[in-house]
């Protein structure tokens, strides 16, 4: 199988390109910076132009795309429409444009979050972008039903992640073990599914 990683070269992204390597699949990373491919995930022709240079991926993985934390009333527009542009419709527009440059069959990986179901303070513009990820992988995979497969990681916020931040590591969950959550749904036969990833597991 050939998977295009997108976020190929973040903390996520090369878990999961390492775990899915380590099964005899290969990857192609696209990142903003480094990695085999260039994509800016707010840019729908920059999306166009990473399935232009990608022949024919079996797999997609999204593990891109940043929101912004904030207090509802000091969020800016643009950090709505940053949030929207990037986490959201970058995704959405890696599932649009794969379409018919994705082999049929194949399928699409996406990366929500916990705060999409679990809302904290500050977290308004990441729950709302996670929550939307989530309700158009469910109503996507009913649309492309026989011909590909959409389904999300929504994981808690990884250890490594927490102990830069001067955070112990748990609760979160260690980026191997993450990816190996990536991993099942890629190999898989499921869609519409959200795979909700539990602290520790």
């Amino acid at each position: 199988m050939r998977a295009l990683v997108v976020g190929g070269t973040g903390l996520i992204g090369s878990a999961v390109s390492e775990a899915l390597i380590a099964r005899g699949h290969e990857v192609v990373r696209a990142a903003l910076t480094g990695g085999d491919e260039r994509v800016d995930m707010t840019d729908p022709a920059s999306i166009e132009a990473l399935y232009a240079a990608v022949s024919t991926p079996d797999a997609v993985v999204c593990a891109a795309g940043i929101a912004e934390f904030g207090p509802l009333d000091e969020l800016s527009d643009q950090a709505f429409a940053t949030s929207i542009a990037s986490k959201l419709m970058g995704q959405v527009n890696l599932v649009r444009r794969g379409l018919g440059r994705v082999r049929e069959g194949g399928s699409f990986t996406l990366t929500s979050g916990d705060l999409a179901q679990k809302p904290s303070p500050g977290s308004t513009a990441v729950t709302m972008t996670g929550a939307a990820v989530e309700a158009f992988a469910r109503a996507a995979a009913i649309d492309l039903r026989e011909r590909y497969r959409v389904n999300v990681v929504s994981p808690v916020w990884v250890a490594e992640a927490r102990v830069r931040a001067g955070l112990p590591p748990m609760p979160g969950i260690w980026a191997k073990d993450l990816a190996a959550y990536y991993v099942r749904l890629v190999e898989g036969e499921g869609t519409g599914q959200v795979v909700e990833v539990v602290a520790g597991s």
